[in-house]
């Protein structure tokens, strides 16, 4: 038979147990989904940020950005809870995520690969009577390109930024005792997406050339331009969050009867 405190005491490590497995899971669930969405669309957000059609400067950021800040917000919440070593934990556990989506996705396209595949890996539009069509596996071969361009430009930028976020964010609690959650919150996410956004824009054009840069533009400006827009899109959201961390922190701390950080 269990005394009254064993069993609490086991209920409060599986409350713990259940709570990272969930942030860990929103982090690599939203890793993976910005791999593969990745450069596979841009979205132009001028208008709703003000800027005229006319104007020469726009507001682009690829659709993989969409989820990203979410896994900081994941990673500063296990950072805060349970410690470095567990966060250090999820981001090499994503690392590894990132090597197995590369796997699955050049396996799929290998498996029974059409005779008509081009040398970059895609399939030629069709030409029938309604006009170009795309052949059946058309959108795989499209997104299979771009996510292996997107993952290996986010594969070097991620263990970057995310190492970053994470030493940044203790350093700070170190230095200011625990306290100034906002402070750390802020300047380690804001710092590392920083470093990732001039990475990801960087490698992706470089390396792939998969930017929408259109022929005869000015190319450092435009991407000057993409690594503007990617970083204020992040550190908008790296300041909205502070407040859904601070009441996540203090609801977590009471659910999970955690004072300090669980350092394990």
């Amino acid at each position: 038979m269990f005394k009254g405190n064993q069993l609490e005491d086991q209920t409060i490590q599986q409350r713990r147990e259940w709570v990272f497995l969930l942030m860990a899971g929103i982090f690599l669930g939203s890793l993976a989904m910005l791999n593969i969405l990745g450069v596979s669309r841009f979205i132009d957000l001028s208008s709703y940020v003000g800027i005229s059609d006319s104007s020469d400067i726009r507001f682009v950021i690829a659709v993989g950005v969409l989820p990203y800040p979410i896994t900081f917000l994941c990673t500063d919440l296990i950072s805060e809870i349970y410690g470095r070593k567990r966060a250090n934990m999820v981001v090499w556990i994503g690392f590894v995520l990132n090597v197995w989506i590369l796997i699955i996705m050049w396996f799929g396209g290998w498996l029974e690969a059409p005779a008509e595949l081009l040398s970059d890996g895609t399939l030629p539009l069709t030409v029938g009577e309604k006009g170009a069509e795309a052949p059946s596996g058309y959108a795989f071969y499209e997104i299979r390109k771009l996510t292996f361009v997107a993952t290996f430009a986010s594969m070097i930028a991620y263990l970057s930024a995310q190492f970053v976020d994470v030493q940044v964010f203790h350093y700070l609690k170190k230095k200011t005792k625990g306290k100034k959650l906002w402070l750390r919150n802020n300047l380690s996410t804001m710092t590392s997406q920083l470093i990732d956004s001039i990475a990801v824009i960087l490698i992706t054009h470089y390396y792939a050339g998969a930017l929408p840069i259109a022929d005869g533009a000015n190319v450092p400006n435009a991407l000057m331009m993409f690594i503007i827009s990617s970083y204020l899109f992040k550190f908008f959201f790296a300041l909205f969050d502070t407040i859904p961390i601070y009441f996540l922190v203090k609801r977590l701390r009471k659910y999970l009867k955690i004072e300090d950080e669980l350092g394990f």
